[in-house]
């Protein structure tokens, strides 16, 4: 494979290329996040008993802890067309797992509440995520690498809700106190998160060619065509396919961050669960980002293969359907098996809505990456601090559940709206079969099929 184009296949226990290398790295590295990011939540109900917090209280914990996110991911986004993914993942890692530090030695509401708002601009490590497989993988493959690597990496979420139940019950093991042990264990994620940053900086690049600074020194144009910054952000906010799709991933990523957030404290509140099992039952929504979020995108490239690229969005309304009846379902169950059955039945259409959307924007505004992949991901934060108010507001948690199944299916319309010209899907196709004439040189195969050029 030719080190200075974008890979056209994913070649999953290599490291040799430049584009593995970042595929690999960055899903660890939103790993790590995610992972640092909802460590804390698991372990709220110890918490809550801790600083005797009210339920308004938790709101606004929650509220806090997707909020500022919404702003660093709109940052995020043009930082990575201007200094490029490699550095700015570099720099969120390492300063990042401050205010995880922090966290531990809060021992008052308001500074806990601080600490938790601060955590929540790790967040913004989805962008640089997505944006890095974006640019290092061709059309007929950067569906399923955007999905497989947020889907991964957003596993963190459910790693960390069935893990860190059992962190604390093994420092508590040691004979401390809950108070010291629900501290020392956000140790844990902090390390985790600076040793992600040695390996992004030293492993990975910022593109096929090199990193960005040289390859602008050198007078090599980038794939953005602009130096970064904020006229891609404007370019992006211009283009009303972003607002839309901002739309639909505040409907399922929204929804996805709220559910972490909630989950292990409802199954404890309103199924009567142990602290371990209701991270259990939490976790197993999180861990079907394993293979979820990846299916989503594997579907969008396969169908966009046949059907052109309109098939995404088709796809991506479908999954928007589902997840909103899957909601509906959950608010109504009863029992903790059934509910546990349902949060997984709706958890793999929120997934794969995730994956469909990702595997979508990179053909929204080629010149504006960095700034549609930072207001896309806002999005799904503005719907997570959205359900957060919806939730103080109510006042219960399954009532909320049942609102938040009828946004979903309304926000569904959205994924509808995005259309493109004649012109638009005329050029996304000749590179998509550029990219599959690139894929069997590379195998030494006969050529694909023509792919569909509606």
């Amino acid at each position: 494979m030719d080190p200075n184009v974008k890979a056209t296949k994913i070649k999953l226990f290599s490291f040799s290329t430049p584009a593995m290398r970042a595929f690999h790295l960055s899903w660890l590295a939103f790993f790590a996040c995610f992972f640092a990011w909802f460590a804390v939540a698991p372990l709220m109900p110890v918490i809550k008993g801790e600083f005797g917090l009210s339920k308004g209280q938790i709101a606004n914990i929650n509220i806090a802890a997707v909020g500022i996110t919404v702003l660093g991911r709109l940052i995020i986004g043009p930082l990575c067309d201007k200094y490029g993914p490699r550095a700015t993942y570099t720099a969120l890692l390492a300063f990042g797992a401050i205010p995880v530090l922090g966290i531990a030695f809060a021992h008052s509401y308001e500074m806990f509440l601080f600490f938790r708002l601060l955590i929540g601009v790790i967040g913004a490590s989805f962008v640089i995520t997505q944006y890095h497989t974006s640019v290092m993988f061709a059309p007929n493959v950067v569906g399923t690498a955007n999905a497989a690597s947020a889907g991964w990496g957003n596993s963190g979420g459910g790693v960390t809700q069935s893990t860190m139940p059992w962190v604390l019950a093994a420092v508590l093991s040691l004979g401390v106190t809950k108070s010291a042990g629900w501290r020392i264990s956000m140790f844990v994620p902090a390390a985790l998160m600076l040793i992600v940053a040695v390996l992004y900086w030293k492993f990975t690049q910022d593109c096929p060619q090199g990193n960005y600074k040289q390859l602008r020194a050198a007078g090599v144009e980038i794939e953005s065509g602009k130096k970064g910054g904020w006229a891609v952000f404007k370019a992006a906010s211009r283009n009303y396919r972003t607002w839309m799709l901002f739309v639909t991933y505040g409907a399922c990523f929204g929804i996805e961050l709220f559910v972490h957030n909630v989950a292990a404290s409802y199954y404890v509140d309103h199924y009567k669960l142990d602290l371990q099992a209701a991270g259990m039952a939490a976790g197993s929504f999180g861990l079907l980002a394993l293979f979820a979020r990846a299916v989503g995108g594997i579907i969008s490239d396969r169908l966009a293969h046949h059907k052109g690229l309109d098939a995404r969005t088709a796809l991506l309304f479908a999954l928007m359907l589902g997840e909103g009846v899957g909601l509906l379902w959950f608010s109504q169950t009863t029992t903790a098996t059934m509910a546990v059955v349902a949060m997984i039945s709706f958890g793999l259409f929120t997934h794969m809505a995730c994956g469909a959307t990702y595997a979508l924007f990179p053909f929204i505004d080629r010149k504006s990456l960095g700034g549609v992949a930072g207001i896309i991901g806002a999005g799904g934060n503005v719907g997570a601090v959205a359900a957060g108010f919806l939730l103080k507001a109510v006042g219960d948690v399954q009532r909320c559940f049942m609102m938040l199944g009828c946004a979903a299916l309304l926000s569904s319309v959205c994924a509808i709206l995005v259309r493109f010209s004649a012109k638009h899907k005329a050029t996304e196709q000749a590179l998509y079969e550029t990219a599959l004439v690139a894929r069997n040189a590379s195998m030494g195969s006969m050529p694909l099929p023509e792919a569909a050029t509606s």
